[in-house]
């Protein structure tokens, strides 16, 4: 089945590019001025509760060439996704989820922040991966007693089993406009997991970086696995942080807490990403805590108040680089046996596999945004511009439309525009996509209405 496939840091292969004969090339403008054209905008909204609800629009020379729904995803290392269910033992499972935790967004260390097109209604995207089954297991259990040497080893437990491909499936559409919020699912029955949720951004500009916290309606990442009897996962989105602008050099930050648990093997983690201090501090440290709870009695929210008799192990690296462990409740700097969990170093983004251009329809994210895409890698950014305003115009008159009729807007591939719980599900259409998309075929049949 032809397909094409991304760069290492997720961008649309230069392929796909093909300038239109008229339109002048610009001079591209370098990163001095794209600070000041985007601070100059920015200031417009100082005080603004939700930059994310105004939905702006940017000169397209601001923009990166990539629609947002490929751009804003969490398997960039697919292959700790996909052996989260492998331990048997539940230690083992939620140390395997914080090691998918840790690198699902390893873009965001691996390459500059950027930003994407914003995703119109009804817009979808879809790819797979297909990637050896190889990872082994975290180690859930100390090695040998402790003793007065500290040691540093691999969070391993070998594994006998040949290398074979697992397929993972990723399908995620716009479901909402106001506000802006898409549902995505991501698939893998040959290991039966599955991942689901709403992502929708707030974001705040305070005048030196722009906050970004997780929307009303993004409750965080669901995973399912559904050969350990449909255990479930929560895991929450921390705040971040886009600073740089007065240096020039745009940098993401994260200074904040997060969750994970589990209800049936009653675990849960509690992450701290320490906030950026003076000189001489580490920079992006994080450090947290896996502990037995009470679903029923979910009181515990910072690592101090968790009783020693509780915690299970405790985590502390730079998530940007290294992260380790340690088992039991002994304080991490006195655990002489401490496991690494995710080594960021020799990590690059996993391309995707998307449907090539001509098995795409209208609205699937590539193929509606290519005419835009190719005069910006064209530095044909005037036209680039004038196509993007076209688009967000047409989004409007058919709103506008919608609204006149009251027609209320429905999604192709799930159930509804949002959900009070945070997990979308399925529509048969979306079922079959994805079974399609399990056996290789992209052929899909056209809308019969578009949102844009």
């Amino acid at each position: 089945m032809a397909s094409t496939s991304t760069s290492a840091n997720g961008g649309i292969d230069s392929s796909l590019s093909s300038p239109p004969p008229t339109a002048p090339v610009e001079k591209a403008p370098d990163d001095g001025s794209k600070f000041k054209t985007f601070i100059s905008i920015l200031r417009r909204f100082i005080g603004v509760a939700d930059l994310a609800a105004v939905r702006f629009s940017l000169p397209a020379q601001l923009l990166e060439p990539t629609p947002n729904l490929e751009y804003w995803g969490y398997l960039d290392r697919p292959e700790t996704f996909i052996s989260i269910g492998d331990s048997d033992e539940p230690l083992g499972r939620m140390l395997g989820t914080l090691r998918f935790w840790f690198t699902k967004d390893l873009k965001y260390v691996k390459s500059k922040p950027v930003k994407p097109y914003n995703s119109v209604l009804g817009e979808f995207f879809r790819c797979n991966w297909e990637v050896e089954d190889t990872l082994p297991e975290p180690q859930h259990q100390p090695s040998a007693p402790a003793s007065g040497a500290s040691s540093m080893k691999s969070a391993v437990i070998k594994q006998d089993n040949p290398a074979r491909k697992v397929k993972i499936s990723y399908l995620t559409e716009q479901t909402s406009h106001h506000p802006p919020v898409s549902a995505f699912y991501i698939d893998c029955p040959e290991k039966g997991i599955i991942a689901r949720g709403y992502d929708q951004l707030s974001a705040k500009f305070t005048g030196t970086s722009i906050r970004v916290t997780a929307g009303s309606h993004n409750l965080g990442i669901y995973i399912t696995l559904q050969n350990r009897g449909d255990e479930e996962y929560q895991l929450t989105h921390p705040a971040a942080y886009l600073g740089g602008f007065l240096r020039g050099s745009l940098n993401v930050t994260v200074a904040d807490q997060c969750f994970i648990t589990c209800p049936k093997n009653r675990i849960k983690v509690i992450l701290h990403y320490v906030e950026e201090g003076w000189i001489g501090r580490t920079q992006n440290k994080v450090e947290g805590i896996i502990f037995n709870y009470d679903p029923q009695n979910d009181k515990y929210t910072k690592m101090k108040d968790v009783p020693d008799k509780d915690i299970l192990g405790r985590i502390e690296g730079v998530w940007v680089d290294k992260v380790y462990y340690t088992l039991g409740s002994q304080p991490f700097s006195k655990n002489p046996e401490k496991f690494l969990l995710a080594d960021m170093g020799p990590l690059t983004v996993v391309p995707k596999d998307v449907p090539s251009m001509d098995q795409q329809l209208p609205n699937e994210s590539r193929r509606y945004w290519k005419d835009v895409t190719s005069a910006i890698k064209n530095k044909q950014y005037s036209l680039a511009t004038t196509l993007k305003q076209e688009i967000e115009e047409r989004q409007r008159q058919k709103a506008a439309e919608r609204k006149e009729t009251a027609a209320e807007w429905q999604p192709r591939f799930f159930t509804g525009s949002v959900t009070p719980i945070g997990k979308p599900d399925l529509t048969e259409e979306g079922k079959n996509v994805l079974d399609g998309m399990h056996k290789g075929d992209f052929q899909l049949k056209e809308n019969d209405v578009y949102g844009a």
